[in-house]
């Protein structure tokens, strides 16, 4: 009887978040591409789960109510962007799995977020390059706590040498909640550009 009220309670509430906070998602093909986060709540999967929880409440299945809550847990966390720790990619794994990404030379780790990787050629320093150093981490736990670095190995100048970073699961730019913007070269992109503009004039 208790389990049937508490999973009531959690319905409702859960209710209002989904009819106050959802909207649309855009029926993307995402086949070949990394996970991504930051997207509103799905509204089709969260009515779904929503159902079950009130199914397994009435037949008072705890196992589900709880699987199924995760299942919402898990949606709303990355919606917020928020990653999870208890799943953080093992690092020493993911080094290796991304020097076996074509063009990739090397990689090491700057800090806990941040993996730097080294490519051959300035052609393979792309978006592409990262969304598959990416799915090569996805296995190995939660990518939205991973930012990849990419630097050319054949640069012969200042714009060839700049990093291109991004987080795993985020447009270019966007960090994950709590988490830090790495400034990985000694001088920003901001003041290169700057420079470059000022000796047009």
């Amino acid at each position: 009887m208790l389990l049937k009220k508490h999973a009531s309670t959690i319905f409702y509430c859960v209710s209002i978040i989904f009819l106050t906070s959802c909207s649309p998602t855009s029926n993307q093909d995402l086949n070949n591409k990394p996970q991504q986060a930051g997207q509103p709540l799905n509204q089709a999967e969260l009515a779904a789960n929503l159902a079950k929880v009130r199914m397994a409440a009435v037949t008072g299945d705890q196992k589900a109510v709880q699987e199924n809550m995760q299942n919402i847990n898990e949606g709303f966390r990355k919606s917020i962007k928020l990653a999870d720790p208890s799943r953080a990619v093992d690092r020493e794994q993911a080094r290796a799995l991304a020097k076996t990404v074509e063009g990739v030379r090397s990689a090491v780790w700057f800090d806990s977020e941040n993996l730097f990787a080294i490519v051959e050629r300035n052609e393979h320093k792309t978006y592409n390059t990262i969304d598959d150093i990416c799915m090569k981490l996805e296995p190995l736990g939660d990518t939205l706590g991973v930012v990849v670095n990419l630097q050319s190995g054949a640069a012969t100048n200042g714009d060839e040498l700049e990093t291109l970073s991004r987080n795993c699961q985020l447009a270019p730019g966007d960090r994950a909640m709590l988490q830090k913007n790495r400034q990985i070269d000694v001088i920003p992109h901001e003041i290169r550009e700057q420079h470059k503009a000022n000796n047009a004039q």
